[in-house]
């Protein structure tokens, strides 16, 4: 399974793929802004609901509240 997180400053989006490419798993929720400790929380329980696989996580270069 190949898991993809798309950290963005309104939402965090998580989807698997399974070993055809087909996806097994999709959920979007909003992003805790402000709340690093929240961030963190909610992409680990997106990665856990996902399933167990490679996890890869995109962001923007610069992302305002965590860096």
């Amino acid at each position: 399974m190949r898991i993809g997180v798309d950290l963005g400053g309104t939402k965090i989006e998580a989807i698997a793929l399974d070993a055809s490419g087909r996806e097994a798993f999709r959920k979007r929720v909003p992003t805790p802004r402000g709340d690093y400790d929240g961030t963190v929380s909610v992409i680990a329980g997106l990665v856990k609901a996902a399933g167990e696989g490679t996890v890869g996580i995109a962001f923007p270069a610069r992302w305002r509240g965590i860096w």
